[in-house]
């Protein structure tokens, strides 16, 4: 009997929400999996926000997206980001649940996997030094460094940099995020961005301001073009 025969044997890999067993790490048990609310259907290409209907055979777009196109590509999510979808971005971004990410990234892979290529470049977004010493770790950065492993694909974990510490986002209508994020985030690495394929990485889009910034700076610096992944995306019932 192999070592990692005996190791599964006495330590069962368990469902990452709750303590059940499950038969391979990085999974959700059969409960879990489905009170988890997973993206299907028909999505908007450029935000990956839940549109009306179930299959298209080609790519749509929201009208938002359609009025006010976002500064990357396409976007894709796992999941919505509420009930257990919501309590596994919280655990893995405060709750020292850092194992969350190999099988987080797993999800991801599988939902972007028709925009991720080898020459790909993971950039996660960055946190200010402040909050990243108060957490100790960019919950953004373990999921990039998770998606590079996985695919054959690089992760640039300092490629962006955040220059100030922002306040809360929440309550600010568009303008004002924008104004909030204004030059905060710079490209402290041009040579991982200049000419490449740049997939930014967060654990879940909301406004979408944060990452419009980082987009930008990251087409300014250079970059042939960029898409999005997250795992939860926060979208009203479509």
């Amino acid at each position: 009997m192999g070592l990692q025969t005996v190791i599964r044997a006495l330590f069962p890999p368990q469902c990452l929400l709750c303590e059940a067993w499950v038969a391979e790490a990085g999974g959700l048990c059969p409960e879990c999996w489905r009170e988890t609310e997973f993206l299907t259907g028909v999505l908007c290409d450029s935000c990956a926000a839940p549109l009306p209907g179930l299959e298209a055979d080609i790519a749509v777009q929201c009208d938002t997206c359609l009025s006010t196109p976002p500064p990357w590509r396409h976007a894709r999510a796992v999941m919505r980001y509420s009930g257990r979808g919501r309590h596994l971005v919280l655990a893995l971004k405060h709750s020292d649940r850092t194992d969350i990410a190999p099988g987080a990234a797993s999800m991801m892979h599988r939902a972007a996997h028709d925009i991720i290529t080898t020459e790909s470049v993971f950039v996660p977004v960055p946190l200010h030094w402040t909050r990243l010493a108060k957490r100790r770790y960019n919950q953004a950065a373990l999921l990039a460094q998770a998606l590079a492993k996985q695919t054959g694909a690089q992760a640039a974990v300092g490629a962006l940099h955040r220059s100030k510490r922002t306040r809360s986002l929440g309550g600010l209508n568009a303008d004002a995020r924008a104004r909030e994020l204004d030059a905060t985030i710079v490209v402290a690495q041009p040579q991982a961005v200049l000419g490449r394929h740049v997939v930014i990485v967060d654990d879940v889009l909301t406004s979408g301001a944060t990452l419009r910034a980082c987009a930008r700076t990251i087409l300014q610096a250079g970059a042939a073009h960029v898409d999005i992944v997250v795992l939860a995306r926060a979208a009203p019932q479509a």
